[in-house]
């Protein structure tokens, strides 16, 4: 049997986008992505558990979707694979990072419908560029957000 290294996370950018470009040209972009859980300790009290996650996003996602349309605060999903990697500090100790390698990402937005109940509607996925002949859509408003549904 063949080993699978996949992770799937639905979660909240925790600040805009680190876009840069590598020296052989390849565009990478960099972010922490926040995924939160909640429930009742022994004594019935709400208890609000936050992890966060180092997201590596590569390649023409990031010039086309990442950079123009994502933002702190913003709830993807994404795909990817855990990738560790080593260096040693100017020290000379050995430092270590786990990241996720992401291979599909996709922005979801909740925005009002006619009658004030929100709706999920998915933005474009990474990498598909938008119909011939259009300009992209414009950043939907943002919903009021009570700060405590925010994990950070």
């Amino acid at each position: 049997m063949s080993s699978l290294n996949k992770v799937i996370l639905i979660g909240r950018l925790g600040k805009d986008p680190e876009v840069r470009t590598t020296q052989g040209g390849k565009s990478v972009a960099n972010v922490g992505l926040a995924t939160d859980e909640s429930y009742k300790n022994k004594d019935g009290e709400k208890v609000k558990k936050t992890e966060w996650h180092n997201l590596v996003i590569w390649g023409p996602s990031v010039e086309n979707f990442v950079q123009p349309y994502l933002h702190r605060g913003d709830l993807v999903y994404v795909e990817g694979k855990l990738q560790t990697r080593s260096w040693d500090d100017k020290d000379g100790n050995k430092k270590y990072t786990t990241e996720i390698n992401v291979t599909d990402i996709k922005g979801l937005v909740t925005t009002p419908v006619g009658d004030g109940q929100p709706a999920q509607q998915q933005r474009p996925a990474a990498g598909r560029p938008a119909q011939r002949g259009t300009a992209p859509a414009p950043r939907p408003a943002q919903q009021e957000i009570d700060d405590s549904d925010i994990p950070f």
